[in-house]
């Protein structure tokens, strides 16, 4: 009796071993996600096994792996929450047990035409957030036991977690692409200045709401923009696309800066609730004689001129955007003489843990120097190594021609 129990002991602790082996996370997620259903199959000795994860926002089950049915379950296949055995399990949030499968029981057609006899599913979660369901079948007629259940659970839990790395991963390159999509692939060509610009996404965060923007107006003005939403990732990508769309759009009906960032707010205030964002915008004249500075929140940017160390412009800096405390917003005129070089970045430049953002400023200070632009973003990038920042980076550097010889 002893050794039956001994053997029951030994069998539980290969199966639940075969599940959490170590080796499977060196797997990628759909790879991982295979070899789970392969073992499982092999475990519990059952003839099919699918994972389909949560679509929340269509509130549909989605097939994405599967075994002993890849041709009769393509990948992206459908069912409702709520609708057959899947959508039962999902709506009840529970295991569930069929010892006899019925067409009205499952809302695929597939599974009854192919024979499945007894099925077992079970729910998979994400802390208590329902992400999906995996659920097995046999050919022939199997009562599932509480053992049966707990590992099915087990590996459930385990595809949870590979699936939350992979919509984390799909979320980070959507955003990344968003981001991009939205960094102007090229800066305008203007007369009189020649500009560069740097975008570095942090390696922690992958990607965020930091951007840069530059564009002419009918004016002959031309506007340079730097911001930074907060958060990370895809949300603060999105609001920061609507952000920029949205400031370009008053750009076009305001010619005072701080007027087209007064409007931002109430923009974001009403349709971004809980955002915050901190906003550069300036308008350099047509003759390039002069800057109209507005910031939101923002860090001031530095003008070297030449033959002169570079320093922060004295601006007033007014309240973020989104704060819901409005205030009169101020724009400031500056001379922007021949040769001279502005320089504007967002916070993941100067800011490190641990240290003052005096220290970072006073790194950029030194770092900058009247010269071609895009030789001034190298060096800056250079000095204030951020290869791998923690926090996004965007910097913005515009020169204004020297006098000719």
């Amino acid at each position: 009796m002893i050794e039956a129990d001994d053997s029951g002991a030994d069998e539980r602790l290969r199966r639940i071993e075969a599940v959490t082996d170590s080796a499977l996370s060196r797997l990628d997620v759909e790879d991982l996600l295979d070899e789970l259903l392969a073992r499982v199959c092999e475990l519990l000795g059952v003839d099919t096994a699918a994972i389909l994860l949560l679509d929340q926002h269509a509130q549909q089950l989605v097939a994405t792996a599967t075994k002993g049915l890849e041709e009769e379950v393509p990948p992206g296949f459908r069912v409702a929450v709520g609708r057959g055995f899947a959508g039962r399990i999902a709506q009840e949030k529970r295991p569930v047990v069929l010892e006899r499968v019925t067409p009205a029981e499952v809302v695929n057609p597939i599974l009854h035409d192919k024979g499945i006899r007894s099925m077992l599913g079970v729910p998979m979660f994400a802390g208590s957030e329902l992400v999906g369901v995996l659920h097995v079948g046999t050919l022939a007629r199997r009562r599932f036991g509480a053992d049966d259940i707990r590992l099915l659970q087990l590996v459930a839990d385990r595809a949870s977690l590979a699936s939350q790395a992979r919509l984390g991963s799909i979320d980070r390159t959507a955003a990344l692409a968003l981001q991009r999509s939205l960094l102007p692939t090229r800066l305008p060509k203007a007369p009189g200045v020649d500009m560069a610009a740097r975008y570095v996404p942090g390696h922690h965060t992958g990607v965020g709401g930091d951007w840069y923007d530059v564009f002419t107006l009918p004016s002959g003005w031309l506007g340079i923009v730097v911001g930074d939403v907060s958060g990370h990732g895809l949300p603060a990508a999105v609001v920061m696309g609507r952000l920029r769309s949205a400031l370009r759009a008053y750009a076009l009906e305001c010619d005072d800066p701080a007027d087209a960032l007064t409007r931002l707010d109430r923009k974001i205030q009403h349709f971004e609730a809980g955002k915050l964002a901190t906003v550069l915008y300036a308008l350099v004249s047509p003759d390039r004689t002069r800057l109209r500075v507005s910031l939101a929140g923002h860090l001031p940017p530095m003008l070297a001129r030449t033959d002169q160390p570079a320093d922060t412009l004295s601006l007033p800096v007014d309240l973020p955007l989104g704060t819901g405390r409005p205030k009169p917003r101020r724009s400031t005129a500056v001379d922007f003489p021949p040769g001279a070089l502005l320089v504007c970045y967002t916070d993941g430049l100067v800011e490190r843990r641990g240290e003052l953002i005096d220290i970072g400023l006073e790194r950029l200070r030194a770092a900058v120097r009247p010269g071609p632009a895009e030789v001034a973003c190298a060096t800056v990038m250079a000095a204030l190594g951020v290869e791998q920042p923690v926090d996004d980076v965007a910097l913005l550097a515009l020169r204004r021609h020297p006098p000719a010889g």
